[in-house]
């Protein structure tokens, strides 16, 4: 077995580039809401939705799929080469295909025709992605290097951002930025590729080898972008871009603690992959636990400071126009905690160990209850509807998914001290209530409530030896005291 890169390196990698992606909304999405209000963030949020679905065809299954494909032949330049080719084959060709399948829903149908400039903006994501190989990259574990230049883009955009975006018709530009912001270091990654594999054609090439593999993963991202952008796009049809736009206020908050949450179990997926090949099993079930338990002690808490505080999360990140997202953004916060469960059960377990059937048929049962509720509740609720039927949906994924394999899957919960996660939310609560009563303003309640929510979870935790706080608090005490012995010995 060859050198592994550090898993908490890459753990912290992933981290920061979550926290990028964090913050470039943190800090663009109050200055954009109030120039561009609800009508225009909803019109560029129905417009990503709808190309996510073109996306989805370009790229079929091969975001996950590569990953794990090129984790199993990377000890190898010419089978990995072989691999990359292959796979970007078949999504540059799908990706003409999608391209001419958007054309022609923009010239036919009128609500794409009003906004084709935005649209066809936002269609540049589809060959970025193509050619970004984000998966290779991800197979190989390089997430230095995905970190960094996200990093640069996304700053640059920040930039754009303000200079750019000045009045309520500047949707367009606003949209064509989120796109850079998200997508254009991927031609850095096709223009480095180099360095891992060979760019001229080498032969031998079996396309179609991949094609059952993807086939299913593809069902699979059908399934998950379905049920992930359904929401919007009904919302969209059946009520108003205003509508979308409250309700895009709340799923922001919601999809970037959600990224926190999951950037564990993105980061595991290859090394779990590698553990199989290798039989290797004590070690992918260590990892698979060590990655359950941190989604459990980090997503309860996110999910109720966020539904207690949602009032002045929201004000501070949009604006006072956006109260009707306020209900919206509580009913979709158990997500976190549906999500997380069921990314690492589905993707780090189910995935390496060739279960892609089970997470797909989690995620179909997911993607029909959404459509039935978001069907029932938007025409009469709106935003909320949308809200509860995404709740709901992950939810049955999470089920499906652990009831398929309960009996391989009960180790996972088995030492998880679930009454001291408890016990120290009840106690951070009281602890940073008070703090709402003393009307500090949006941003330093936010702030002081949350410094007081969290000191006192993470305190309580370690008081009451919860495992996986009392690891994490001692290995940095250890690196604590091994620079202060360093420093004395200089």
């Amino acid at each position: 077995m060859s050198e592994q890169p550090s898993i908490k390196k890459n753990f912290i990698m992933n981290s920061l580039l979550t926290m990028s992606s964090f913050l470039f909304p943190l800090i663009t999405f109050p200055y954009v809401s109030r120039i561009l209000l609800p009508e225009g963030t909803g019109k560029v949020a129905l417009a990503t939705s709808v190309v996510s679905y073109f996306n989805m065809f370009a790229q079929l299954g091969i975001p996950t799929y590569g990953i794990r494909a090129c984790a199993q032949v990377r000890d190898s330049r010419e089978e990995l080469t072989r691999t990359v080719h292959e796979l970007l084959f078949i999504n540059l060709v799908m990706s003409a295909f999608a391209y001419a399948c958007l054309f022609l829903a923009i010239c036919f149908l009128p609500k794409f025709r009003q906004e084709k400039a935005l649209y066809c903006v936002v269609s540049i994501t589809i060959i970025l992605t193509a050619i970004g190989m984000d998966w290779m990259y991800q197979g190989l574990e390089q997430y230095t290097y995905i970190t960094v230049r996200s990093v640069v883009f996304k700053l640059i955009a920040l930039l754009g951002m303000f200079l750019l975006v000045h009045s309520k018709d500047d949707y367009v530009i606003y949209g064509g930025i989120t796109i850079f912001a998200a997508s254009a270091s991927n031609v850095l990654n096709f223009i480095n590729a180099h360095k891992y594999i060979d760019m001229h054609p080498i032969g031998k090439y079996h396309p179609w080898r991949h094609m059952k593999a993807i086939l299913v993963f593809f069902a699979m991202a059908c399934a998950t972008t379905v049920y992930t952008n359904l929401d919007v796009v009904m919302l969209g049809w059946l009520k108003t871009d205003e509508d979308v736009g409250y309700y895009n206020a709340a799923v922001r908050i919601k999809s970037m603690l959600v990224s926190i949450i999951t950037s564990l179990g993105s980061v595991l997926l290859p090394r779990a992959s590698y553990y199989i090949e290798e039989k290797a099993m004590d070690k992918f079930r260590a990892i698979s636990k060590k990655a359950i338990n941190f989604v459990l002690v980090f997503s309860i808490p996110l999910m109720v400071y966020f539904m207690i505080y949602a009032s002045y999360g929201i004000y501070f990140l949009s604006g006072r126009a956006y109260t009707n997202s306020i209900l919206p953004m509580q009913c979709i916060m158990p997500t976190l905690v549906f999500i997380g469960l069921s990314y690492t059960i589905g993707l780090q377990m189910l995935v390496p160990l060739g279960h892609e059937k089970t997470v797909l048929y989690s995620e179909i049962a997911g993607a029909a209850v959404d459509f039935i509720i978001n069907f029932l509740l938007i025409p009469k609720f709106a935003s909320v509807g949308a809200a509860i039927g995404t709740a709901v949906a992950e939810f049955v994924v999470l089920i499906v998914q652990y009831v398929a394999y309960r009996k391989d899957l009960k180790f996972l919960f088995q030492k998880i001290h679930f009454p001291s996660i408890v016990l120290a939310i009840l106690l951070s609560v009281g602890a940073s209530w008070w703090v709402t009563m003393l009307h500090l303003g949006n941003f330093l309640t936010l702030l002081m409530t949350a410094i007081f929510f969290f000191a006192v979870y993470g305190g309580v935790l370690y008081v009451l030896k919860e495992p996986f706080t009392v690891s994490v608090v001692n290995q940095e005490l250890q690196k604590i005291k091994k620079k202060s012995s360093s420093k004395r010995r200089g």
